[in-house]
Formats: C-alpha cells, structure tokens, sequence
C-alpha cells in the first residue's frame, strides 16, 4: 500500500489549489475601458455582473459614470475615472474646485467601490492648446491635495494619460526617447508621478502601426503570431511583438529622463474588428488574434525585454462597441463583447473557460492591393548573438525580416 503523502506534499498541493483558485477569480493586470459614446448600452447591474464573470480586475472610465460605480461596489474590481479636459483648468485654478470634484464624484463611492486611480483629462499633449497643457500638472497637484484632505491620499491615485506620440524616437526599443518639445513638461509630470507614486499611463496601439506598414510580417508581429522577430542591435534581443516593442520604447525614454522607478500602465490597447475599406487590417479573426494573445502573454509573466518577469497592468480597448462615435468606421468596432453580453469573440476572459490560449486564429496575412511589398523594404540583419525573447508563439523563421518603417509611436485619441 503506498504511503500517505507527507504534510509537507499536502502543504504544496494546498497552495497551488489556492493560488490556482486566486487566479481564477480575477487577474489585477488585466483591464478594460469601458466608454459610453453609445445608446444601447445595457444597464449598469448587468454590465457589473458581466465583469464578475470574467478575469478582468480593473475597469477604465473616461469620466464618472455613477451607475457603474455604485454596481461595482463590493465586487473588488479596481475603477479608474477621469476629469474632462474641459475641467482642467478650473483645477488648476483652484483648490476648492478640486475638493469639489473629489466630493462630488469619490467620497461619495470609495471605499465600497475600489476607485483606484483618477485621471486627469486624457491625451491632452495630443491637442494643440497650449494653455491646457501647462494647466494640466497643477490641476494633477490640487487634485492630489484635495484627495489628502479627504484622508483619501495614498489610497486614490492621480495621474494623466498619454499619447504614443509623445515619443520623439522609438526604434530601437533601446533608443526610445520623448520627443525634445515635450521633455520640460513630461519633466514635471514624471517628478509627480515619482513623488507620489502613480503610475505613467500610456496607449500603445500596434493596429495603427499596422496602419502604416501594412505587410504580412507587420501584421504578425502585431498579433504576436509566429515571425522572424526584429532584432534591438542596442541590446542584442530580438523583439517578437510589437506591444513589447512599443512599451519598451516607453520604458527606454522614461530611464534616459532617470525616472526608472515610475510604473508603466497601459491604459489603451485594442484591435477593431471591422473598419473603413483604407483600415487595413481591421477584421474579426485579427482583433480575436491580437487581444486573445494579448490575454495570454500578460498571464505568462514573462514580461518584456526591459521589464522581464511581470506583467504591465493593461486596460483592453474595449467593453463595448461605441456605435455613436464620431471619426474612422474602426472608432465603433473596437468591443470585446455585445451589448447583450454575448462575446463578439472569445479571448479567454470568462472565470469558467479561462486559460492561455493555446492558438490564435491564422491572421489574414495577405495585404491589401495598395500595400507596398517586402521586395523593396529595407531588412535588418539577423544576428546570430541576439536573444530571443519569450513569446505565446515560437518564431517562424520563414517569415521575412521586419521592415524598420512601421512605426511604433502611432497613437489612437479616444473617449477625450
């Protein structure tokens, strides 16, 4: 008869049960925006029962939607909500507006409902007002000051969100810096951040930098499908997706300002699945092959090149399609699920069939018939001394090597 297994062996299978049960419940890193440019929406109590079911632990909003707040209360998801750029002045101005703000649309919810994070307007370096950008860090520190009067500091905190073209360079990864014209205002942004340790939130986007070069290999280097990778000859490491391309472009120009301790979150990305006939790419096997491997690259913890063993906090773009979204036909095809609460695609968010995704549907590789072609593209060598990077796919060493003209710094503006 075989022996009874020691209590140390019981001890081991007992915390695998319960670290595997934890993760079943939710998994913080992952997250999702929900925006509401639409007019089907489903209530907020359902939406709230929707997320319950799935792994998601955060949700992103662009203001302060009370409903969804008060639904979420008790459930333990993290909320993220946002000033208008239209408030910021009047919080830059004064102190009072700010506890205002705070008292009107946190005290209210928080602690039952897990407001994490504010953020103050969005993208607002993107636009062209240049009194909203230098109103912008103090209306950062009276919000953080009105959140320390309400003994809220260290509990809530503030921050902004950025476009990826704040970057100057980005390629290589190594090289990432912001651009010189934005460098004195990221300066005091970033010495906030540090300061109070928030993190610097950023959306990274690479369908559009799919937009740009649209070639068979981009694209599997976007969807994290199997390519011959793209070598960082500042490193020696060999970049198999553009999402870690992008993020440790950020990472690059956030150490060169020697701001190595401020966090990176992601508070965009996404694929559509349907778009205009110029949107390359933009079908529903690419958005369930991207986010999907998304998904399962964030649950391995391997990380990035320049950040390795651990996962970015990522917010997916998005919850629902916005069908009353002005701009390009992708703006209101970007939802992960319907408004029925029926998923558009399957990525392996739901508690009861989760898991790393063993494969991605095949991308439809074939570009489109105004899409230039490799025959003319300038390749990068191959070095035999580079490293490869972990990837959810191996490496298909018959896809031809990266052209260095897709551009990593293409940036989506959506839900200002």
């Amino acid at each position: 008869m075989a022996s009874p297994p020691s209590t140390t062996t019981t001890s081991f299978f007992l915390l695998l049960l319960l670290n595997t049960a934890a993760v079943v419940r939710s998994q913080s890193y992952i997250g999702v925006n929900y925006g509401v440019t639409a007019d089907n929406l489903p209530p907020p109590s359902a939406t709230a029962k929707l997320l319950q079911s799935t792994s998601i632990g955060k949700v992103r909003m662009y203001g302060v939607d009370a409903g969804i707040i008060k639904a979420l209360a008790n459930t333990g998801i993290g909320i993220t909500i946002g000033t208008s750029n239209s408030d910021i002045p009047a919080l830059a101005a004064d102190l009072n507006f700010a506890k205002g703000w705070i008292s009107s649309n946190v005290s209210p919810y928080y602690p039952a409902s897990k407001i994490i994070i504010i953020n103050v307007g969005n993208e607002v370096l993107y636009y062209p007002d240049e009194n909203l950008k230098t109103q912008l860090l103090p209306a950062m520190q009276n919000l953080q000051n009105a959140l320390e009067a309400a003994s809220l500091g260290g509990k809530i905190k503030v921050s902004t969100v950025h476009p990826m073209s704040v970057l100057g360079q980005s390629e290589p990864p190594s090289a990432g810096r912001f651009d010189p014209k934005y460098e004195a205002l990221l300066k005091g942004f970033l010495e906030f951040n540090k300061a109070t340790a928030s993190p610097f939130m950023i959306n990274p986007y690479p369908y559009f930098a799919y937009q740009s070069d649209p070639r068979p290999d981009t694209l599997a280097f976007c969807l994290f499908e199997p390519n011959a990778g793209r070598p960082d000859s500042g490193t020696n490491v060999k970049y198999m997706n553009m999402f870690d391309a992008q993020v440790d472009a950020v990472r690059s120009a956030l150490n060169a300002m020697t701001f190595p301790d401020v966090e990176i979150v992601v508070a965009e990305t996404g694929w559509p699945y349907k778009g205009g006939d110029t949107e390359h790419g933009a079908t529903i096997e690419n958005a369930k092959a991207y986010n999907g491997n998304l998904v399962a690259h964030l649950r391995s913890m391997v990380g990035t090149p320049l950040m390795p063993g651990k996962s970015i906090d990522t917010y997916l773009f998005a919850l629902y399609d916005e069908d009353l979204k002005p701009g390009a036909g992708s703006e209101r095809y970007f939802g992960i699920y319907k408004t029925d609460l029926t998923s558009i695609y399957d990525i392996g968010l739901s508690k009861t069939g989760q898991g790393p995704l063993a494969t991605a549907p095949a991308p439809a590789l074939s570009p489109p018939a105004d899409a230039p072609t490799t025959g003319g593209a300038t390749t990068l060598p191959t070095n035999s001394s580079t490293t490869t990077t972990p990837t959810t796919t191996p490496p298909n060493s018959t896809i031809p090597q990266y052209s260095p003209t897709a551009r990593v710094n293409a940036s989506k503006n959506a839900g200002v």
